[in-house]
């Protein structure tokens, strides 16, 4: 028998047909059009989202919760490749598509994507199909048989109705611990989402790792909102086995079995693990957020010290109460120090509800102290938070001369609950050390463990400025995650 000889026709009549009854091989093919660089890693888990969105574009669901660990694809297999999937091999190409994400210029860059896919000569040999010149932007372009795909940042939703909505992440990491920010993504959700939608038809899908237990997914859940929801944590739990209404089952079977081993290793989870700590691992990773309403800091995280490791610089960091009546939270002084192994380590610490005058003698006055201190290199400045009396403290300091202080600025989103969270993965790790005989050390703690809802927390600010400094230094801890290869 003479072996079968395909022709280019052939092939990509076979092509087609394949992409056609299949989003995951379109996904597959179409890869080295959008990562040419890089080789593609494939799992289960990705069948799973893929299955999903087929099942939106077969009309068999309308309201698709996806929750997945960062690193899984989801912006690319939802946002990029789906569109045109349903324009080309579904020959669909008449929906219209709302793509949001929680900034701008993250839905821009999955426009793009999707539209150099679209224009790629691997697509238009398969499914030629043209894009309007007049209305082939950044942010929109729209084919000749009428569908659109336009992309916005999710709290700015306006303009257009679509077919299909796409919320992909609506909130950032950054902001899950801000209430103005989850009160934002939550009116969005209520009020401007629903107007956005074309007909009873049209397509909702919200793709997001969890973040808060009042984020998007929490609101959809907690409300009982009709949608099918895929949740896929990067550990296998199995009392929450996921399966949803077309059929899924999360087929793992073994406690803390990975889902998408694949491309991430056992090593670089525990190491993203180590790196986010319990609170983000809970969320981000494992899709169950915990509660923020207290322990947030949980006491066998400190570590102490009796024999001062070696340091090598010092700095104090201030909080400076409003004023000094009784009820008011008091003012803290604190000298850290930087060991050479890259641990805050607090060395000293004054307290007390003092009036303006007395409060610039203690500042000086500690400052002194610190100044005299050798063998424990340098001290480089005095940090003071700049706002009430911290301000006024500042500007002393300047007019003075001879104390290198700087003032500690809040930007909107820096709340005292976002710092406790950037610090508490370095706490967890044992990167914070408190001196174990200060007479003030179990206020300290008590201050801590009941932290957000205790009655003060003047402690705790200036220790989250020195490890903020110290050993997060300028973003250090967002580099490590992104050495793993998750974000």
């Amino acid at each position: 028998m003479r072996p079968l000889t395909l022709t280019e026709a052939d092939r990509l009549a076979i092509e087609r047909e394949l992409c056609r009854r299949s989003l995951a091989d379109f996904a597959k093919l179409a890869w080295p059009i959008l990562e040419p660089a890089t080789p593609l890693k494939w799992g289960w888990a990705l069948d799973a989202i893929c299955q999903h969105l087929e099942a939106v574009s077969d009309g068999r669901i309308n309201r698709l919760l996806m929750n997945v660990p960062p690193g899984t694809m989801k912006s690319l297999l939802t946002a990029v490749i789906w569109p045109a999937w349903e324009w080309g091999p579904r020959g669909m190409p008449e929906k219209r598509f709302i793509s949001t994400a929680h900034k701008q210029d993250l839905a821009v860059r999955d426009n793009l994507k999707c539209r150099r896919l679209i224009q790629s000569e691997w697509y238009q040999a398969r499914w030629p199909l043209a894009l309007t010149s007049d209305q082939n932007a950044k942010t929109k372009f729209e084919n000749d048989k009428t569908g659109f795909r336009e992309a916005m940042a999710f709290t700015s939703m306006t303009g257009a109705r679509g077919d299909r909505v796409i919320l992909d992440d609506p909130l950032s990491a950054d902001d899950a611990n801000s209430q103005a920010a989850l009160l934002a993504a939550e009116r969005t959700f209520l009020e401007a989402l629903p107007t956005r939608v074309n007909n009873e038809q049209s397509a909702i899908v919200v793709i997001m790792q969890r973040l808060h237990e009042q984020d998007t997914s929490g609101l959809i859940l907690s409300q009982g909102l009709p949608y099918t929801h895929l949740c896929l944590p990067m550990r296998f739990e199995p009392d929450r086995r996921c399966t949803t209404s077309i059929g899924f089952t999360d087929p793992r079977t073994e406690v803390d079995e990975l889902l998408f081993p694949e491309r991430f290793s056992a090593a670089q989870v525990d190491e993203l693990e180590r790196t986010l700590g319990s609170y983000a691992t809970a969320g981000q990773l494992q899709q169950r957020p915990s509660p923020r309403g207290g322990g947030i800091l949980k006491d066998e995280w400190w570590r102490y010290w009796t024999a001062l490791p070696e340091i090598e610089w010092r700095a104090i960091y201030a909080d400076t109460a409003q004023k000094a009546k009784e009820s008011s939270d008091y003012s803290v002084f604190q000298c850290w120090g930087r060991s050479k192994a890259g641990q805050a380590v607090l060395l000293d610490q004054i307290r007390g509800k003092w009036e303006a005058p007395e409060l610039l003698a203690q500042a000086r006055a500690f400052w002194a102290k610190h100044k005299a201190v050798q063998g424990l290199g340098s001290l480089r400045a005095f940090k003071i938070e700049d706002k009430s009396s911290g301000t006024g403290l500042i500007q002393q300091f300047k007019r003075e001369g001879g104390v290198p202080v700087i003032g500690i600025p809040r930007v909107a989103g820096q709340d005292k609950v976002t710092r406790a969270m950037d610090a508490a993965p370095s706490i967890e790790a044992g990167q914070v050390l408190l001196p174990q005989s200060a007479s003030w050390l179990s206020d300290f703690l008590a201050e801590a463990s009941a932290f957000p809802n205790g009655a003060h927390d003047d402690q705790l600010d200036p220790s989250f400025d020195a490890v903020a400094d110290i050993v997060l230094r300028r973003g250090e801890r967002r580099a490590a995650v992104i050495k793993t290869g998750f974000f």
